[in-house]
């Protein structure tokens, strides 16, 4: 992931962070104390080169990819993409749903469903935006399209839910 945001133009590690926290953080995300040693990690591997940020009044370092980086994203991005790791932690509390009462469940699902709300509301404005909110790319737009319509379907999943387990 590191390699292609440096790819797509994304500098320091902040900068990093900052475009995951508007694109991937839905589906990939990191943490600065991820990015940085995995920053330190790619260098020592020869895959980016980094360099003072002669136009910053703040110590920040630039990235670029070396040709060996460029190969590897390359290879990564033309590779099997096979892993998938969900975590829902509401599902999980759903598991365990026969441990507490049924009100209380259906709490824990109507939250649930109002912070995917709010998610859904999040992707609709950063689509309001335009292509700018995706810096001119095509497929960004593709990922925000799944992530809408994957929330979407989360948000009455968890309706249902909650209408069948309240007996409606």
């Amino acid at each position: 992931m590191i390699l292609g945001l440096i790819r797509l133009g994304a500098r320091t590690g902040y900068d990093i962070k900052q475009t995951i926290e508007v694109t991937t953080r839905f589906f990939w995300n990191a943490s600065y104390g991820q990015i940085y040693p995995e920053l330190r990690r790619l260098e020592g591997a020869g895959l980016v080169e980094s360099r003072p940020d002669p136009g910053s009044s703040r110590k920040r370092t630039l990235y670029d990819l070396t040709p060996a980086g460029e190969k590897t994203l390359h290879e990564w991005l033309t590779g099997p993409g096979d892993l998938f790791d969900m975590r829902d932690e509401a599902l999980l509390k759903l598991f365990f749903g026969d441990l507490l009462a049924p009100d209380e469940v259906l709490a824990n699902l109507r939250r649930r469903r109002e912070s995917f709300e709010e998610v859904l509301g999040l992707f609709r404005a950063i689509e309001a935006r335009g292509p700018e909110a995706q810096h001119g790319y095509v497929y960004p737009k593709k990922t925000l399209d799944f992530g809408t319509e994957l929330v979407q379907w989360m948000i009455d999943w968890y309706a249902q839910a909650e209408r069948d387990l309240a007996g409606g």
